[in-house]
């Protein structure tokens, strides 16, 4: 099994709509990625490891597949339209991890 984190780094100037992203875009992301799609969360960063921090990332979306090869069977068909809503809640990009799930 794989999982792919899609983490949204927090700064001063980045905004996110964590309604926008929870209620509209995941949904968008599960429809489009179908039965591929094993289990998917959403992680909303409230702080960082020291008292007073700001979190690291504002947000994360984790999606977890059976490989590699089914992600990206699944996502490059609906790249395009997934990526392109990204503007309708944040003005940050993310960055993107593919790890293997090892416990």
């Amino acid at each position: 099994m794989i999982k792919v984190s899609v983490m949204y780094p927090n700064s001063a100037e980045a905004t996110f709509d964590i309604d926008y992203y929870c209620n509209t875009h995941v949904p968008l992301v599960v429809s489009l990625l179908g039965d591929a799609l094993k289990a998917g969360a959403v992680d909303h960063g409230i702080a960082g490891g020291a008292p007073g921090d700001a979190p690291a990332f504002i947000a994360m979306g984790h999606l977890t597949f059976d490989s590699v090869d089914a992600f990206q069977q699944s996502f490059g068909p609906h790249a395009e339209e997934i990526l392109g809503d990204l503007p309708n809640f944040t003005n940050v990009q993310p960055t993107i991890q593919i790890s293997e799930i090892k416990i």
